[in-house]
Formats: structure tokens, C-alpha cells, sequence
């Protein structure tokens, strides 16, 4: 995620519920052997999100690309649920010499602290950093629930406001950035809505299709390939400028929500136990992927996506810049992952 762009002080107090944050772990796959890969034999990624979630498409694009460069085998080991706390835990318990990482959004190092008072876990101890992986724009998108005649914002804040029962907005969980554009977009409107968390992406997608809910924000490429079927509708993207994947769909800064100017980023964490030396070689395997791989590159264009790297160090000061620029929006605006 990226640091928000002015803050929004006027942004009405809400507390977000938690509800219905369920916990899937999905057996491990493997990706691929190469026995003649130099260094370990095997790594485990442990993945926040559900398979054919966002950081699952993440996780295994990487894994595909380091097969037979950081490992002979890559595990994928999905852990969803709770915002990617479980996936935490996981990570916690595993052992710190580089062979098993964590992919994972950018809130569970720097906004959690300040949305949840008991966390079960400490980023700057229990987390190590490794590398940026991914940067993306969200998308605001409704389904069959929502009259085929709404189509901006605008638009969908009135019909909200007509049909309050049917105001509500779904997230791939509590505490996630899709959950807080939602919160920023629909206070600064005034509204009252119910906010109804998913343990991902993919499940929440088949509740909009399905017209259980209204409204959903999510990391652009997970939602094109339903644009395209028209089978939804995209009313706004996060981003400061257009989106290039979706050059048609106005920015929601463009629809009068320019304090909901953010981008959607993950990256490769490593058990706080690791070493500078085990994370700098996992951060080096991650930047000859990025730098090097027009396939990987290509294949997270086709979900929207935009591989980066960078160095353990510049990962931690990007997680501290987000905290510092975060923590005051989310105290202001009395937002909560465990009210």
C-alpha cells in the first residue's frame, strides 16, 4: 500500500465488526523440482490469502521463477483468514534459515499494530523483511445487486442511501487496504453501511456474483476477468492517475474521493529469527526474478500487477513509512480490526 495522500480529518468515527474472518488452509503444491538448482533443496511459501486470491497469484508466480534458482522445490502453503494473521502465525513457528518465507500484504507489518490491540504476534520482532513483490491499483466494483442504471459513484452512493437494508460492501477481510478504501470512501459520504468481511478475495467475489452483497473492493486483477464477462460493474480505481489495465474507469479522485488515493502492495517476510545474511540471499533471489524474468513480469501484468524488488532495507523503511503516515487516519477515524 502506498502512504494515503492528504488525510482525511474529516472522515466520520466508525468501528469496524469482525465477522466471519474463517481460516482455510489449502494443502501444499508443489510448483516445480529442478534437481540441478543450486542452493537448498526446498522452500515453503506461506501465502496469506485462499488459492486464486491475489497473494496467491503472487506467491505463485515468484514460486514458479525461484524453482531452480533460491531452491530445487518450491511448497506453496496457503494460510488464510484474519487479514493474514494466521498466515503470521504460521510463519512464526518455522524455522529461520531461509527456507520458508511469507508473502503477504504490506497491513500486517504496518498498519495491524494499530488496528488490532492484541495482534498475537510483533512485526518488527517476529517479521524479518526481504523484498517488495507486487504493487497494484483496487478497484470499486458491484454486482447483479445493484440496478444496472448505477454507474459511478455517485450514482451508487444514492442508491445506497435509497435502499440502507441493501447497503453494504463486501472485503477480503478486516483490517485489509480494500476494507479501509471502503471505510474512507463510504464515511466521507456520510453513509450507513454494513461491512461484510471474507476470508479472501475468491470468496467474496462468488458473494457479489452471487448478489449476497452490493459492493466490493479488490486488487484490480482479480476483478478484470468478471469485467469482461459483464458480469460486474468497475465504478472507480484507487490510484492517483488512471489505471492502464482500465483506462475507461474513472479514478474515484476524479469522483470526488481523492483522499482514497492508495495502491495495493505485497512482499516476502522471513521468520524474525533470520539472520541479515539468510534475508539479504532471499532478497538478492527476489531481485534476479524481478530484474530478470520477463515471464514473471508478464504473467503478473496479465492480473494487473506490477512485479518490484528492492533490498531488506528499503522494504523496512517502506513499512515504516506507511505505519507513520497510516496510524494517525486509522485513530482518527476510530477504525478497529477487533472493536
Amino acid at each position: 500500500m502506498t502512504t494515503p495522500h492528504p488525510t482525511p480529518g474529516g472522515i466520520a468515527r466508525r468501528r469496524m465488526l469482525v465477522a466471519g474472518m474463517a481460516a482455510a488452509v489449502c494443502s501444499p503444491v508443489s510448483l516445480a523440482q529442478a534437481p540441478s538448482a543450486p542452493g537448498r533443496e526446498r522452500l515453503r511459501i506461506i501465502c496469506t490469502g485462499p488459492a486464486g486470491s491475489v497473494p496467491d497469484i503472487v506467491t505463485r508466480r515468484y514460486g514458479e521463477a525461484l524453482a531452480g534458482l533460491y531452491a530445487q522445490q518450491v511448497i506453496i502453503d496457503n494460510r488464510p483468514g484474519a487479514a493474514g494473521q494466521i498466515a503470521v502465525q504460521a510463519l512464526k513457528s518455522a524455522p529461520a534459515d531461509g527456507s520458508t518465507w511469507l508473502l503477504g500484504q504490506g497491513a500486517i507489518a504496518s498498519l495491524y499494530p494499530t488496528l488490532y490491540e492484541k495482534l498475537g504476534y510483533e512485526p518488527t520482532r517476529d517479521l524479518r523483511p526481504v523484498s517488495l513483490a507486487a504493487e497494484m491499483n483496487l478497484g470499486v466494483v458491484v454486482g447483479p445487486a445493484v440496478p444496472a442504471e448505477v454507474g459511478d459513484m455517485d450514482a451508487l452512493m444514492k442508491w445506497m442511501r435509497r435502499t440502507p437494508d441493501a447497503a453494504n460492501a463486501a472485503s477480503p477481510g478486516t483490517g485489509t487496504l480494500p476494507h479501509i478504501l471502503e471505510v474512507m470512501v463510504f464515511d466521507q459520504a456520510g453513509l450507513n453501511w454494513r461491512h461484510v468481511p471474507y476470508p479472501g478475495g475468491p470468496p467474496a467475489m462468488v458473494a457479489l456474483l452471487g448478489g449476497q452483497v452490493a459492493v466490493l473492493a479488490l486488487p484490480e486483477g482479480l476483478l478484470l476477468p468478471q469485467l469482461a464477462g459483464g458480469r460486474l460493474r468497475m465504478l472507480g480505481t484507487s490510484a492517483l492517475e488512471r489505471s492502464r489495465f482500465s483506462p475507461g474507469v474513472p479514478t474515484l479522485a476524479e469522483q470526488g474521493f481523492a483522499r482514497s488515493v492508495m495502491r495495493e502492495w505485497f512482499a516476502f517476510f522471513l521468520p524474525g529469527g533470520a539472520s541479515a545474511r539468510v534475508a539479504e540471499e532471499a532478497s538478492r533471489a527476489v531481485h534476479a526474478v524481478a530484474t530478470r524474468n520477463d515471464e514473471l513480469a508478464h504473467k503478473l501484468e496479465d492480473s494487473a500487477m506490477v512485479a518490484v524488488q528492492g533490498t531488506p532495507a528499503q522494504l523496512a523503511a517502506r513499512v515504516e513509512a506507511d505505519r507513520l503516515a497510516w496510524a494517525p487516519l486509522l485513530v482518527s477515524a476510530g477504525i478497529r480490526g477487533d472493536a
